[in-house]
């Protein structure tokens, strides 16, 4: 089985990293062997994601695939990539995208309008993957406004959505408001996890999402 994922947000500190964790164990629990890449990492003061869904998930280093590209500062990445005088070849990452044996989440840095150089937006190289996107969104105010526009800058640029993934307390409306006016599927909502464990985390999901959503539709859950 081979599929993919790209994880993205409304904006940044959504939640993408958790929620990739958590989409992550509940792969791994189904048999679909996930796997995850972090092409571009901005930031490394605090923690570098993959390093943080590592530890959020307990799988193997070989279920993690190096990074593309890692700035020093926590910044957008096309101000973060020219402070350490590098460029980024988004003609490269196109081509860079690994093929593995199980299903690749890929998470993305930011939101989709988030420059990777003066030239290109992270929705360019979506565009020029065309893989599936899932869109992580807040459940709070502010939200109906960024989810759909989020979601028209997808649209507008033919590239594929697989579902909205809120993340945050519960707000029945603002989640059936979004949906209704998206006609998007809506694939469940991660509550904030006060105790952060892979224990923690597999438990939320499993109850708030449905791991048949994100599985090939020919593809039996493992027993």
């Amino acid at each position: 089985m081979r599929q993919k994922f790209v994880i993205t947000g409304t904006d940044t500190d959504i939640g993408k990293t958790v929620f990739s964790a958590g989409l992550m164990l509940a792969l791994e629990g189904a048999g679909a062997t996930p796997h995850y890449w972090k092409p571009v990492q901005s930031g490394v003061s605090d923690s570098i994601d993959t390093h943080t869904v590592r530890t959020l998930t307990n799988l193997g280093q070989d279920r993690f695939l190096p990074e593309s590209y890692v700035f020093s500062e926590s910044l957008s990445p096309h101000r973060a990539a020219e402070l350490d005088d590098v460029h980024i070849d988004i003609d490269a990452l196109k081509t860079a995208l690994p093929d593995i044996n199980g299903t690749l989440i890929i998470e993305g840095a930011g939101g989709l309008m988030v420059p990777l150089t003066r030239e290109n937006l992270l929705i360019n190289l979506f565009k020029k993957w065309r893989i599936p996107v899932i869109l992580c969104a807040r459940t709070g105010l502010g939200t109906i406004n960024h989810t759909l526009l989020s979601l028209e800058a997808l649209w507008s640029r033919n590239i594929p959505v697989h579902g909205i993934a809120f993340i945050g307390e519960r707000n029945v409306d603002n989640v059936k408001t979004i949906g209704q006016f998206s006609e998007t599927k809506i694939l469940g909502t991660l509550p904030i996890i006060e105790d952060l464990s892979p224990e923690n985390l597999k438990g939320a999901f499993e109850v708030h999402f449905d791991i048949e959503d994100f599985l090939p539709k020919d593809i039996a859950i493992a027993s």
